[in-house]
């Protein structure tokens, strides 16, 4: 089916009707109720993948259209991207992408991590099988390193206390042996 004129791209006022206003990204306090609908887990994901609206995960545009959803998860929205052509839904390039369960599962067995259950609590509390438990937690762990950024000290940074082990206490003769042009072939 052909439509005339320009398609309507997403703009940030459309994902901040679809969150309540009083709940920040940043410090989003999870209701256990409202993460068992797959309607708001999928609004959860594009608020806090694209708080600014949605933009397309190659190129970075924010020349964006919706193209329908998903047949197999009708709350999934496909997009396609009019800057570079790529087509992409919401969870394109995330670790939610390309698995058997359901996101809201996903977001469940995360609420449950922050719980501090275990992978065997979470199988039962899921009805999941122990092994789909402990790859779910095994990639979200995996994913929350690969995300978090790499230190980077500067200034002046101070020590307390450094243990320089040189040899042996007391015996700086096998000190000097070790160190000599014998002990240099290794």
């Amino acid at each position: 089916m052909q439509r005339s004129g320009p398609e309507p791209t997403i703009g940030t006022e459309e994902v901040a009707r679809s969150i309540p206003q009083d709940t920040g990204a940043s410090a989003m306090l999870v209701n256990i109720l409202g993460i068992t609908d797959d309607a708001k887990c999928y609004e959860m994901v594009r608020h806090l993948r694209w708080p600014d609206g949605v933009r397309c995960p190659r190129c970075d545009s924010t020349e964006v259209v919706k193209r329908g959803r998903d047949e197999t998860e009708p709350q999934r929205q496909r997009y396609e991207c009019r800057g570079c052509g790529r087509r992409f839904d919401d969870l394109t390039d995330t670790i939610f992408a390309g698995h058997h369960q359901p996101l809201r599962v996903w977001v469940l067995v995360l609420y449950f991590m922050g719980l501090d259950l275990s992978n065997e609590q979470i199988a039962k509390e899921l009805d999941l099988d122990p092994d789909d438990a402990q790859r779910i937690t095994t990639a979200l762990r995996e994913g929350v390193v690969q995300r978090k950024p790499e230190v980077q000290l500067g200034g002046e940074v101070e020590c307390d206390e450094v243990d320089v082990v040189a040899g042996h206490k007391g015996h700086p003769e096998a000190v000097r042996k070790k160190g000599g042009p014998a002990d240099a072939g290794g």
